[in-house]
């Protein structure tokens, strides 16, 4: 029995069940669709409210610049931000994205006049505001699926064609740069009197990976709603899709002749016939003789330069990998510099203290914000661990991870300069019992979301395949609007392209943390990553430490206290009871789930970091039954030392899954 509302479900489940009605778009009208209010509501003529008028209104005067797409803030510096944006659709002309601007803009007023977050879908046209941030961010809910009441005669082979035609489509539009127009319009044949019409679109400011996630999201939703209907389509916030048997959007017409080229006359004739002028054998001469030696010129020039290329590149292959850090030179910053920026490193500026340094806030001249790591002298990490980290973090450019600004590498000092983020540490707020509150369920979901996204970069999308090896609650930053930024690269490890684990036999990071494979073996692989990770995702459900959470529950750890739970059909039991009742029930007993597949004791039945990703923004995704979490035991007597060799319990595969009613549940979440 799910007992909390959830507004998102409720909007797919209504809209799921109306009629798709095909209509005419007018010249330089816009016709609605739909729009969705979230519940949370402002005062009238409070600061939001002022925001929301302003930023209504910049959106609709900067679409008459003839942007297909733009986005912005007010109230930037209040405690109140607005963020909004407007997408047109890629093939409409710039009056009629317009007019639908202007149209939605005015409609939002009235349909959503005391909500914080809003979006409203037009056929030619969308707008999002919210107060939070929504910029270069996929946002797969709420999803709203249309339907044409009309079926078709050969359902499988038109469901089949949908899902392979549309995958391509999608794969081509993503896989452009950010910024980059994101829409692609296809025809495919279905028989020889018969074609599909498909259209894609993301909004252009996500990477193509989150662009192609979102559109398969929606792909997926198609069979789902509207299975075998001769048109359909799936709106959602980041992205939509749309097939038909007819074509709905416009056709590029072919660029007409430069009216400046049609005025030109023609070229004087060169030819010898009789009435017209001859060039003379000198002019000729004149003219082609200085092209040629150009041309030989050039010729010769790319030979060279050519040539003093692969001397190069032959030179940088044989320099040693220890040199790599002169690549990213350009980021040093002078020890004076450092030292006046935290005020000579006052205990004042002091934000922290880890195994390898402290970490001090810091100001630079031009008042920017930056976080300080000063590795001790004394510390575990060494040149060529700072060297690692400097390497790592400066090539890493994602939303989740943080970012490196620069350097220092002076005589024994070592110092690290990243980007400056005000909510400090999640471990800082989690396991506080004052501010913990401030995390309530859809902040904690966004936080697993983005902790999932930045180590998937981390494992998949980056330049290189990196194994962060040493993931927890003290090494992921929150900025200001509680998004999260994975941090602290000392240990991280670079594979190979078709590396996929690695053996060390000195055993690094955090005990409760670490994977039994590595703490016990010292093997480590993108899955030991992601077993840190099914740790942390109970950890942030919980509100409570993995290694500390015997003292008030009774159990060994956090892991076998979840499976307690699981097996016995209360799961959301483990939720922090500080945010129960504000919470989403199915979100919950999806996340707990999904980190139960992630702290499996095989590496091979853990999920990759993909799949993971996949799994947290689409239900219709199905999950496999967790097997038994390895279980790493200590002495009683000495909980808090963690042993050199770990020991972990035995488990039987015939694990049982939690049910209602004793009937197993597969999948207890809306479509």
């Amino acid at each position: 029995m799910i007992t909390s509302f959830n507004p998102f479900s409720l909007s797919i489940v209504f809209v799921s069940i109306l009629s798709f009605l095909n209509l005419t778009t007018p010249a330089t009208g816009a016709n609605y669709l739909f729009h969705f209010c979230a519940n949370s509501t402002f005062s009238a003529n409070s600061l939001y409210q002022t925001g929301i008028n302003s930023l209504l209104s910049s959106l609709s005067s900067n679409a008459t610049r003839n942007l297909e797409f733009y986005n912005t803030t007010t109230n930037r510096n209040t405690s109140n931000p607005v963020y909004g944006l407007y997408l047109c659709r890629g093939d409409v002309t710039s009056e009629v994205c317009r007019g639908c601007v202007a149209e939605a803009t005015k409609d939002l007023t009235t349909r959503c006049s005391r909500e914080k977050i809003a979006v409203i879908w037009y056929d030619e046209c969308m707008i999002r505001y919210s107060n939070e941030s929504i910029f270069s961010t996929v946002i797969v809910r709420p999803r709203v699926a249309l339907l044409n009441t009309q079926n078709i005669t050969n359902q499988d082979q038109l469901n089949k064609l949908v899902n392979t035609s549309m995958t391509s489509l999608a794969s081509k539009a993503s896989d452009v740069p950010i910024g980059v127009k994101k829409f692609r319009t296809e025809e495919v044949n279905i028989s020889a009197f018969q074609t599909l019409y498909n259209l894609v679109q993301c909004t252009p400011d996500l990477s193509s990976t989150d662009c192609n996630l979102c559109l398969q999201t929606a792909i997926i939703r198609l069979p789902i709603c509207c299975g075998g209907k001769q048109g359909a389509r799936v709106l959602l916030p980041s992205c939509n899709v749309r097939y038909e048997l007819y074509r709905f959007y416009n056709t590029p017409e072919a660029p007409s002749p430069s009216p400046g080229l049609q005025s030109l006359p023609p070229p004087p004739s060169v030819s010898g016939q009789e009435g017209k002028s001859k060039m003379s054998t000198a002019t000729v001469v004149a003219i082609v003789a200085p092209i040629f030696i150009a041309v030989v010129l050039f010729i010769v020039g790319c030979c060279f330069l050519t040539r003093r290329g692969k001397k190069n590149n032959n030179v940088a292959e044989e320099a040693d990998a220890a040199n790599d850090i002169t690549t990213v030179e350009s980021l040093q910053f002078d020890f004076v510099t450092i030292e006046s920026a935290t005020n000579k490193f006052s205990e004042d500026n002091k934000l922290g203290e880890g195994g390898f340094g402290q970490v001090y806030k810091g100001t630079l001249p031009n008042r920017q914000e930056i976080a300080v790591k000063r590795l001790s002298k004394s510390s575990g990490q060494g040149a060529e661990q700072f060297k690692n980290e400097v390497v790592v973090v400066a090539q890493l450019q994602h939303r989740n991870l943080a970012r490196l600004l620069g350097f220092c590498l002076e005589g024994e000092e070592k110092i690290l300069v990243y980007e400056f983020v005000p909510n400090k540490s999640l471990d800082y707020i989690l396991y506080d019992p004052k501010k913990k509150g401030l995390l309530d369920w859809s902040r904690r979901y966004k936080i697993i979301d983005g902790i999932a996204r930045g180590i998937q970069y981390l494992h998949q999308d980056s330049r290189l395949r990196i194994i962060h090896r040493d993931l927890k609650a003290s090494n992921i930053l929150l900025d200001a609007d509680m998004n999260p930024k994975i941090s602290d690269f000392g240990m991280a490890r670079i594979f190979g392209v078709d590396q996929t684990q690695g053996n060390t036999s000195r055993i690094v990071g955090t005990y409760g943390y670490m994977s039994p494979e590595y703490a016990m073996h010292g093997e480590f692989s993108m899955k030991s990553d992601v077993y840190s990770f099914g740790v942390l995702v109970l950890e942030i459900i919980s509100g409570k430490k993995n290694s500390d959470f015997y003292e008030s529950e009774g159990a060994e750890d956090l892991l076998s206290y979840t499976w307690k739970q699981w097996k016995n059909g209360t799961p959301i039991e483990l939720l922090d009871p500080t945010i129960r009742g504000s919470h989403s029930r199915n979100e919950v007993i999806r996340c707990i789930h999904i980190g139960l597949l992630c702290v499996q004791e095989n590496p091979a039945n853990r999920p990759t970091m993909a799949t993971v990703v996949l799994m947290l923004d689409s239900y219709s995704v199905s999950l496999q039954l967790p097997q038994q979490p390895a279980f790493l035991l200590r002495n009683k007597a000495n909980r808090n030392m963690p042993k050199k060799e770990l020991q972990h319990e035995g488990f039987s595969s015939q694990s049982v899954p939690w049910s209602v009613d004793g009937e197993p549940i597969t999948e207890l979440y809306p479509r």
